[in-house]
Formats: structure tokens, sequence, C-alpha cells
């Protein structure tokens, strides 16, 4: 096993969709999960705030672990902090997540496209300028869900979630104009996708409910390739830290199943 760690970044347990997909291609790293629980969830937090930790938890992290990437699973995070992260760490390979409208415009055959995000991404330049670049010729509704992030920290943790309330969250998504329907929903949250399931059983509608993971892990796999590494997997060595120090039973056993060990104490 390689001693550089791949570190995934996130705010909560949302970054293991992301994690899942990161396994399937890359077998010959350890794997360090850094959740920032007790800031979660980000969407809410002031810009400039949330910026100034992030920056102080990643030099924090490639400190303590000389990580041979940073993969941030948050696209509240990324479409904030990226290029000043890349700015300030010139020397580690960081790979954000974006919402994934670029592949959505592409697919789309009504050309209804709908993001499903936090506020914290809706509001970002970032988002729009991606919008601007590739779906210029798209009607994209951003569709900033305060509660659907928390909703999905819940699910997994086996709280029942209301299917009124999970419907409300997505209904703003689902647009009709001259005989179209919205038919590609980008999950700009990496939380979405554990609420998958409930999402296609309440839609109005069958969507594409398009979940950027898999590209994200290509993504990675294509630096990570650049190393030249060739050993054995990192699997079952793979430890998790919560900022907030314990996540509780529920998360720990979630993150169990995922490979993970947790870890307390300083990152």
């Amino acid at each position: 096993m390689t001693e550089q760690p791949l570190v995934v970044f996130d705010s909560g347990i949302g970054g293991l969709t992301v994690l899942h997909e990161l396994r399937v291609l890359i077998q010959d790293r350890h794997v360090v999960y850094f959740a920032d629980d007790a800031g979660f969830p980000y969407g809410g937090w002031e810009k400039e705030a949330l910026a100034a930790r992030i920056i102080t938890l990643f030099s924090q992290l490639i400190a303590d672990h000389d990580p041979v990437m940073i993969v941030i699973a948050c696209n509240t995070a990324s479409t904030l902090v990226l290029s000043q992260l890349r700015q300030a760490f010139p020397n580690v390979p960081i790979v954000g997540t974006v919402p994934a409208i670029k592949p959505a415009a592409e697919r789309t055959r009504s050309g209804l496209v709908s993001v499903l995000a936090t506020p914290g991404t809706v509001k970002r330049a970032y988002t729009r300028d991606l919008i601007e670049s590739f779906a210029a010729r798209c009607h994209v509704r951003l569709v900033g869900s305060e509660k659907l992030a928390q909703m999905a920290e819940d699910h997994t943790r086996g709280v029942d979630i209301e299917d009124q309330a999970i419907l409300d969250e997505i209904l703003p998504c689902f647009v009709e104009k001259d005989g179209r329907k919205t038919d590609i929903v980008v999950l700009a949250c990496t939380h979405y996708p554990f609420l998958a399931n409930e999402f296609r059983r309440l839609a109005p509608w069958p969507v594409d409910w398009l979940d950027p993971a898999e590209a994200i892990a290509r993504r990675a796999r294509s630096l990570i390739g650049e190393t030249g590494s060739n050993s054995e997997p990192g699997y079952g060595s793979d430890v998790a830290y919560f900022t907030s120090g314990d996540p509780g039973f529920a998360t720990r056993r979630l993150i169990g199943g995922f490979g993970l060990r947790l870890q307390t104490g300083n990152s």
C-alpha cells in the first residue's frame, strides 16, 4: 500500500457516495475520509467565513497526511473555494465537485434541466458561469433546498422522512413549458444520492437524476494514474475523521459499512 493517502473531504456523509465510486477505480490507495460535520450544513454559511474555515482545515489535513490528492466531495465547498485552495496548495492535486451542468446539457432532449443544490451552490457565480458556458441553449432552473442535505443525513441514520417533506423540496425541479417537460435533474449535492430512490418514487414524472460521482472518480483516477503506483489495495485500513469528534452510533455504523474506521482526536 502506498504511503501517501487519498483524502476525501466533505461537510458530512455525502462524500461517501463519491468514495464508493473512487474505490471502484482506485484500489491501491489508503483513504482518509474527512467530514467537517461540526460545520454542517455548509449551505447556510456566509461565504467569507466558510472559505476561511475550509482553507484552515486543508492546511491541517495536508500537514498531517501529506496526501497524494484531495477530492472535495462537496459542491458548496468546490464552487466557493476550489480556485483558492489550488492557489494556496499548488503541490497537492485537488479535484472538485461542481454541478454536472455540461453533461446535463448534452443529454437533455427537452432542453429543460433543473439543478437541485444547496442555497450556497445556487448563489455561486461559479454555477451561473457553468450554465452560461455549457447550457446557454437550455432552460436551466436552479433549485436551492435548505432541508434536503439534513434529510439525507437523517435518512442514512434510519430516521423516517415524510414523503411530503421530500416532495416539497423536489417539486420546483419539475417544469412544463410549451409541451415539454424537465427530463434531467442534476444532483448538485453529494448527500442527495442517498435519497435518489425516494426521488424516483415521488417524482411527478420520470427524469434522469444525474449523479456526478462516477465522473469525479474517473477524473481522480486519471490524475492518480500519473503517479505510476503499483501497490496493493488499501481497503480495510481506511479511516474517517469527523470535526465533531464523534458523529454518533448510526454514523459510525454507516461509515463502517463503507470500510472506514473512525479516528478521534487531531487529524
